[in-house]
């Protein structure tokens, strides 16, 4: 929430920098794309699951940070794309994680593995959520992303390489966690462990069904400053 009140907060004050000259925003932008690489390769060596989560998100606003900055409509429109898309998505994986601590009790990513066998239907809401972080297509989160990188690479044709590694290393920590958490061989101490929820189902379904049906008529959030 905090980091989506930042990105609504830099959406209202960054026109008020329009007289400046453009240079003043150069270090800003600098720092939230170099941002983005820090924070994702921090993803790739975290156990725990929670924070790994967490530090996801920041990863994901310093491209929402850069395309506002930038102050062009398909900058905008791929911000405020990518923050709807990914607050529903980090959203969905808090949710599952948190289903998974209330059942092992621990976050240590290598201690909670093999859950597709206990929990075949939730490892399905793992892979689709997963996939969606990485902005696997047609992810409404792709179409924030590709907003994104066009306007950072029409700013300046370099960025494209940052973005690029960004969008790599986002891809490998989402398959980490995925594979830390549903496959591979379960532990003894969690044999026994309480079948899931129908309410946790039914929570995970209502963060995926709003960005699939989003995929289908993007211009609710993607036109908003076209």
């Amino acid at each position: 929430i905090l980091l989506k009140l930042g990105g609504y907060g830099l959406i209202r004050i960054s026109p008020l920098l329009n007289p400046h000259p453009p240079n003043l925003m150069f270090p800003i932008i600098i720092l939230a794309l170099w941002g983005i690489l820090m924070t994702s390769s921090i993803c790739l060596r975290q156990t725990d699951l929670k924070a790994l989560i967490a530090y996801s998100s920041v990863s994901h606003m310093g491209l929402v940070t850069a395309a506002i900055l930038v102050q062009t409509p398909w900058g905008l429109t791929g911000a405020m794309t990518l923050m709807i898309a990914h607050g529903l998505t980090s959203s969905a994986l808090f949710a599952l994680a948190n289903t998974n601590y209330e059942r092992t009790h621990t976050r240590t990513l290598l201690l909670v593995r093999g859950l597709q066998l206990a929990f075949p239907l939730m490892s399905t809401w793992w892979l689709l959520t997963n996939l969606t972080n990485m902005a696997m297509p047609p992810t409404i989160n792709l179409l924030g992303e590709l907003f994104i990188i066009s306007t950072l690479f029409n700013w300046s044709p370099p960025t494209i390489i940052i973005t690029g590694i960004g969008t790599l290393i986002t891809a490998t920590y989402s398959l980490y966690m995925f594979l830390m958490t549903q496959r591979g061989s379960i532990s003894t101490q969690f044999r026994l462990l309480p079948p899931t929820h129908t309410r946790e189902h039914l929570t995970t379904a209502l963060h995926l069904l709003p960005l699939g049906l989003l995929i289908m008529k993007p211009t609710l959030i993607s036109g908003l400053f076209t």
